[in-house]
């Protein structure tokens, strides 16, 4: 435990290592003096100007008391909706005012800006200038002719100097424009222009140096110069607090050195902004609290950065803390868990920086916490992942894993040995009679002196079905019992609740098979000394299966079921937590008894009666040496059924079980609640948050799209494309490490694996809206050949979906280069490959590549083309040839 507690100490360390490494600090001129001029909006929240966002003077004075200490002048960019209000207070503070008269399309609008400009102007000693309209070419709202005369109409009714605010290239481009105005008032915004912030001084200094060679004697302002200190990066221009602080002391220190004339845009953040792009908002040399950004001297710090580390390290430690439960944890297992968690504690601390350092309306606001809330159970799937690599790569071996021993006395030793009665149950349903001879002729062979086999066919009239079983049942002898039963009710549990009753009164343990495996003759030797401990409920075998060499969707099918019993069920099987599968399962009769027997409730009456018996405190144990082989599903259609009808049945588990998950109700373990609880969200959660997820996405594509709003990459996109690769990691690694299978055939699993999503995903969700559903055989032993039709459309069409989404947001994306919607799209193209999966299964199963017989005739021709055999030429027949009258002869 002290090493466990040492390597804590020593990750966490290490963590806050990381941060004091990667603490950034940039250095930058000092300025100590009075900025000229900031552009002034005097408006708070989300809501729009137009809308309901009115200034009120309490705020308007507030913020102008704080802005006089800054600068010497304001810039307003309108003279109504409140607006008006702020030349006076201005003047309270010893402000100069630059009155702005907002003009667009709308000629009233127009009229009334124009008015109510004059009148401030006309009014207030301190305005020192009008600036009529904003932008107003470059927005194409009016030409240039219109425009000068509503300049002129203003110079003629103020006596203070008039302009209008332009890009700077619409200066250049205009000259005329120049000439109507008393200044040119030029806005150089370089991040607009694709420059990095390292370049935006510069840039705008060669700007202000081209407008003041091209207009020789006229008095050159920058009258909107900034950079913004969040959003998404425009091309090779990024924005951020380190990139706003670096741009403007430089440039306000290289300004006042050279004397260029200013405006900051601007004072304060304006939050309702949020059409302007992902940058809007964070103009501001305040943000929307009124409190400075950033220093002005010394180097550029974020102030916050410890606080959020210590957010980090706090949340690491106590995410980690749940290793010191663990039994007897390795140091390179406790180290794996204590980085993830830590990691976690870093992702945590980054969605504080971010909700902090944003501004919400309600649409992104609700995107943001519903995509938080998906996300918590990603995460925590993904450590429960992380949990299972770290246990099988660095932890110690199994422990309470039944391995194959040395062989036992064989069954025929003498009369003395006393091996307790069982009695194996085989259910049939439509069965086909040969698989299901196999299997009873299996079941004859067992190496065991006292056992019964109970073969009940229930709901198949046909007595093509059943009669031969019967004669086959009377020639294996008397161990033999069969029984048609007729409309049973309760799917397969109702009849093996009939078995039970024909079971004999003798029998301590039942087992039982499905109908089409054939066991071993060591099972019940084997395994029911297991039994010898009263503890003991339950004892299961994994599946095998004998026909995985049937095809390549049967080979890979084979494999994906392995994983299941060679990863899964071992691991659990440590903390009593087994799944129980209805085939190769020992129950010990007086535990059934006890959780009640069979039950209807659920299409899963395997699994459901194997919690049951674990809730009432029994041991169970598991073996995943194989005593049986059965059969695969026949078709992809079949296989599919099967994976729905476990998701549909675990579900329906979980709504019958949960309250005995409750603290006391049931005789539960913390470990066993967590091993279930953690098993159904690997994966009935995780499959259907996919689903969800990429659903969501789908839709948010157009908004991100034509809308130009992105979604922010660290808190939302990386987790999701972390949690990818965390699943591929624990997929490949605990292949690798307990399943004996080949890499390609691996391969083929993981693909096998991904395609049920959408499945599983449907199965809870009609597991939400619906009790119950038909129990639905899986189709096996030859019965279906191929699956009637293509068993992907609605896969195929997500899937399409999401690379076109994926595409769509490329190609819109080619202009601004926004690397947060590349990542959105490279995380829709990863969401799309489980249901890609699906449709490259559905055609696999119908196309020639499908056979094992197609490879070899193809490495066969292969081998031929390129001279490594000889080719095999036709035999050439020496007999001769009937000819036509022949042929006719023989056929009259």
């Amino acid at each position: 435990m002290r090493a466990v507690v040492a390597v804590l100490l020593f990750v966490t360390a290490a963590h806050a290592g990381l941060w004091g490494l990667f603490q950034e600090k940039q250095p930058a001129p000092d300025f100590r003096g009075i900025l000229p001029s900031v552009s002034y909006a005097p408006f708070e929240g989300s809501a729009h100007p137009d809308v309901d966002n009115i200034p009120q003077i309490e705020k308007i004075r507030a913020d102008l008391k704080k802005l006089s200490t800054i600068t010497r002048a304001i810039r307003l960019y309108s003279s109504t909706g409140g607006v008006e209000l702020v030349p006076p207070i201005a003047a309270e503070f010893g402000l100069k005012v630059t009155v702005g008269a907002w003009i667009d399309k709308n000629s009233d609008r127009n009229k009334r800006e124009i008015e109510a400009a004059i009148n401030l102007a006309k009014r207030n000693s301190n305005v020192n200038g009008i600036v009529v309209g904003n932008e107003t070419i470059f927005r194409g709202e009016q030409k240039i002719n219109d425009l000068v005369d509503l300049i002129k109409q203003v110079k003629k009714s103020v006596n203070v100097p008039v302009t209008t605010g332009e890009i700077w290239n619409i200066w250049r481009d205009n000259p005329e424009l120049a000439s109507s105005v008393d200044f040119i008032a030029a806005h150089v915004l370089p991040y607009w222009e694709n420059f990095t912030d390292k370049q935006a001084v510069d840039q705008a200094v060669a700007m202000f140096q081209l407008l003041r060679d091209q207009f020789p004697g006229k008095r050159i302002v920058i009258a909107e110069f900034g950079w913004p200190s969040a959003g998404y990066n425009l091309r090779n221009a990024e924005p951020g607090p380190f990139e706003q602080a670096s741009v403007l002391r430089n440039f306000v220190t290289r300004a006042e050195a050279i004397g260029i004339d200013y405006n900051i845009v601007e004072a304060i953040d304006q939050p309702w902004k949020f059409f302007e792009g992902g940058v809007g908002p964070y103009w501001g040399i305040l943000d929307a609290n009124r409190e400075p950004k950033f220093a002005w001297t010394g180097p550029i710090v974020n102030e916050n950065y410890w606080k959020l580390a210590a957010i980090a390290l706090l949340m690491g430690i106590l995410m980690s803390l749940p290793i010191l439960r663990l039994e007897q944890p390795t140091i390179m297992q406790a180290l794996l868990l204590s980085t993830a968690a830590n990691g976690v504690g870093a992702w945590v601390s980054t969605v504080f920086a971010y909700w902090a350092g944003h501004y919400f309306v309600f649409g992104s606001a609700f995107a943001l916490t519903l995509g938080l809330i998906l996300l918590i159970p990603l995460i925590l799937i993904a450590m429960a992942r992380i949990d299972e690599i770290a246990a099988i790569a660095f932890g110690r071996g199994p422990r309470r894993l039944i391995t194959k021993s040395a062989p036992l006395a064989p069954a025929t030793i003498g009369e003395n040995v006393a091996f307790p009665k069982v009695s194996i149950h085989i259910p049939a349903y439509y069965e086909p009679v040969e698989m299901l001879k196999q299997t009873l002729d299996a079941v004859s062979r067992l190496d065991y002196p006292n056992f019964e086999c109970v073969c009940i066919i229930n709901n198949t009239p046909d007595p093509e079905f059943w009669r031969p079983i019967q004669d086959h049942c009377r020639a294996l002898g008397e161990r033999f019992k069969f029984i048609n039963a007729e409309k049973v009710q309760g799917f397969k549990a109702g009849a093996l609740r009939i078995a039970m009753e024909r079971t004999a009164a003798d029998a301590e343990i039942i087992g039982i098979i499905d109908a089409d495996y054939v066991v071993h003759p060591d099972w019940l030797k084997d395994l029911v000394p297991v039994f010898a401990d009263a503890r003991v409920g339950l004892v299961q075998a994994p599946q095998e299966h004998r026909d995985g060499d049937r095809s390549l969707m049967h080979y890979i099918m084979n494999g994906e079921y392995a994983g299941f019993f060679d990863i899964g069920m071992v691991q659990r099987n440590e903390f009593n937590s087994i799944i129980v599968h209805g085939t190769m399962c020992l129950i010990r009769r007086s535990a059934m008894d006890m959780a009640g027997g069979w039950s209807s409730d659920t299409i899963c009456e395997d699994t459901d009666l194997g919690l049951t018996i674990q809730q009432q405190g029994w041991l169970t144990h598991y073996t995943n040496f194989r005593y049986g082989e059965g059969l695969l599903p026949d078709t992809y259609e079949a296989f599919k059924k099967q994976r729905h009808r476990w998701a549909y049945g675990g579900f329906q588990i979980v709504k019958k079980h949960w309250r005995r998950f409750l603290p006391g109700a049931s005789r539960l373990t913390p470990d066993q609640r967590r091993e279930f609880s953690l098993g159904w969200l690997n994966w009935l959660g995780a499959e259907s948050l996919g689903v969800v997820v990429a659903i969501l996405n789908l839709i948010w594509v157009p908004i991100v799209a034509f809308a130009d709003i992105a979604i922010p990459d660290k808190i939302l996109t990386l987790p999701i494309i972390a949690s990818f690769a965390v699943s591929l990691i624990h997929f490949v690694a605990l292949y690798r490490l307990r399943v004996k299978i080949k890499a390609g055939q691996m391969l083929g699993a993981m693909i096998a694996a991904m395609s049920v999503q959408w499945t599983v995903s449907r199965a809870v969700a009609q597991g939400l809206i619906t009790e119950h559903l038909a129990f639905a055989r899986t189709s096996k032993g030859g019965l279906s050949r191929m699956s009637i039709e293509f068993q992907a459309f609605w896969e195929a069409v997500i899937g399409v979906l999401l690379l076109i989404g994926a595409a769509v947001l490329v190609v819109t994306n080619g202009y601004k280069e926004v690397r947060e919607i590349y990542i959105f799209a490279g995380v829709l193209v990863l969401q799309s490959l489980p249901f890609l999966a699906a449709v490259a299964i559905a055609l696999l199963e119908n196309s020639r590549i499908n056979s094992f017989a197609f490879w070899r005739n193809s490495a066969v021709r292969t081998a031929e083309l390129i001279g490594l055999r000889p080719v095999t030429l036709p035999t050439v027949n020496t007999q001769s040839q009937p000819v036509a009258s022949e042929i006719r002869r023989e056929v009259n």
